[in-house]
């Protein structure tokens, strides 16, 4: 597939003549089937309305995928979907809410029939130590990171196509201890786990689920952290102790999401990819 896609980009870049001009439209319909890899491949991502949800969405959408993007902020849900354009639609809801969880996944099969691929990104919480960390921390915290993964795919299996594929997001703190970030690492190191489990739960419908592992990424998130104006600071800050020399961006994480969510990954269910600019393993 790679080397089918660099071909037609060097020849499209070529100078036309008279000789290759007619060659031109096979060329841009190799090219549109290539990019196609979700085609009518029907989607569900939660937190999908920012950040690194929105780059999967957007991902999606350019691999021929549609459905719908989960998230509580209507503004930034009408921005994502106003991208995204008319094979997607968004559904507010709060994925800690069953009930909601339910809706979402009702109103998708209502709208375009059984589910292929699941994202269950959504994710955030207190940050702190143990030391200052209270029991309302860790709820929301465990809420946020670990009930809604669990309840996103229980809720969603009744409305799945068997062969499926569950995206879960991970963290490069499961791996590392970073200071403060002590409930959101333990949770995401569960996430991981599930992945695991997920796949053995469901063999008997050959649903396989998989993790993927960001580590620092360019998102909304920076907002929480410091003031607007310290942002590019910090970013800049995180780029020189990455190993690859950058942040990672949400498209990353989508192009990985596209593998996982294809054909491609088939033979792949319970597997972590590290999508981190080798900040996990590797020193710096």
């Amino acid at each position: 597939m790679l080397l089918g896609y660099t071909c037609v980009t060097v020849i499209l870049q070529h100078k036309v003549t008279k000789n290759n001009l007619a060659a031109i439209p096979l060329l841009l319909n190799l090219k549109k089937e290539i990019m196609s890899r979700l085609k009518n491949k029907i989607a569900v991502i939660t937190g999908g309305n920012s950040g690194i949800g929105l780059g999967i969405a957007l991902e999606f959408k350019n691999e021929g995928a549609k459905g719908v993007i989960v998230g509580r902020n209507q503004q930034t849900l009408d921005s994502a979907v106003a991208q995204l354009g008319d094979d997607f639609i968004a559904i507010n809801a709060d994925v800690t809410n069953l009930a909601d969880l339910e809706r979402v996944f009702a109103a998708t099969s209502e709208k375009f029939g059984k589910i292929d691929v699941v994202v269950a990104n959504a994710g955030g919480g207190a940050v702190g130590t143990v030391a200052t960390l209270g029991e309302a921390d860790y709820d929301k915290t465990m809420d946020l990171n670990l009930k809604s993964v669990y309840f996103t795919v229980n809720k969603a299996l009744p409305y799945m196509n068997d062969g499926g594929s569950v995206i879960l997001i991970g963290s490069n703190a499961a791996h590392r201890a970073y200071p403060n970030f002590t409930l959101y690492g333990a949770a995401k190191a569960a996430v991981i786990f599930f992945a695991k489990a997920f796949s053995s739960d469901l063999l008997d419908r050959k649903i396989r689920a998989n993790v993927i592992t960001p580590g620092t990424t360019d998102t909304p998130a920076f907002d929480k952290f410091v003031p607007a104006e310290q942002i590019e600071a910090l970013k800049t800050h995180f780029a020189g102790e990455m190993p690859i020399g950058r942040i990672g961006q949400p498209s990353d994480i989508g192009k990985t999401a596209v593998f996982l969510a294809s054909d491609d990954s088939a033979f792949m269910l319970g597997t972590e990819l590290l999508v981190d600019g080798g900040m996990t393993y590797l020193a710096k």
